[in-house]
């Protein structure tokens, strides 16, 4: 089956993040195709390269980028919500005249429409919030 995930926690805010990528790495261990994840409202957050989570705890960033890489995950983050929460990749930043971008590679910008591509694409798009 094709998956989607839609993730709209925060990390260490709120567990969503961690269960959802616990459950997006059962997916493909299961054999199924994780097409996306689409990080929405303050799951935006996930996709921030300055976080610095203490020695002890999950580095959720890093986390989530491995995944992409290992397994060909598209890491899609909500344009409209990260500018509101100062997330910029450097062309937003170049485009608002901000000095310096923080979003994470592979992470990327889209908007709302990727979602809906998603949800039409995939057999399942599975939620996770606070």
């Amino acid at each position: 089956m094709r998956y989607a995930i839609l993730l709209l926690g925060a990390p260490y805010s709120h567990q969503a993040s961690h269960s959802a990528l616990r459950f997006a790495r059962a997916l493909v261990a299961r054999g199924h195709r994780l097409e996306a994840v689409f990080f929405y409202h303050d799951g935006v957050h996930n996709a921030s390269r300055l976080a610095a989570p203490p020695q002890d705890e999950p580095h959720l960033v890093d986390a989530w980028v491995d995944l992409s890489r290992e397994h060909q995950v598209s890491l899609q983050v909500c344009i409209a919500a990260a500018l509101r929460r100062g997330l910029l990749d450097e062309r937003e930043a170049a485009r608002h005249g901000k000095g310096g971008s923080n979003v994470e590679a592979p992470f990327e910008l889209t908007g709302l429409g990727q979602l809906i591509d998603l949800g039409t694409r995939c057999d399942r798009l599975v939620t996770f919030g606070p």
